[in-house]
C-alpha cells in the first residue's frame, strides 16, 4: 500500500484497514512460532502498512484540531 493509497481512503476505511493488518501480523507471527514462514518480509510489510495507516490517521486528527 502506497501513500497516495492511503491518503484516498476514508476515515472509517483506514480504522477497518489497520484492524484487518493487525490481525494479519497476528496472524503471522503464531504461524512463525508453530511452523516456517514462506514470505519472511511480509511481516516488515504489514508493519510498514500499518505505520502509514496510522500516520495519516493521526496527521487527519491534527489538521482538524488545527482548523
Amino acid at each position: 500500500m502506497t501513500g497516495k493509497e492511503v491518503r484516498k481512503l476514508k476515515d472509517e476505511e483506514i480504522t477497518i484497514e489497520v484492524a484487518r493488518l493487525r490481525r494479519e501480523l497476528f496472524d503471522l507471527r503464531s504461524k512463525g512460532v508453530s511452523e516456517k514462514i514462506v514470505d519472511t518480509s511480509a511481516i516488515g510489510k504489514i508493519r510498514r502498512d500499518i505505520a502509514r495507516l496510522l500516520t495519516e490517521r493521526n496527521a487527519r486528527r491534527h489538521a482538524r484540531q488545527q482548523a
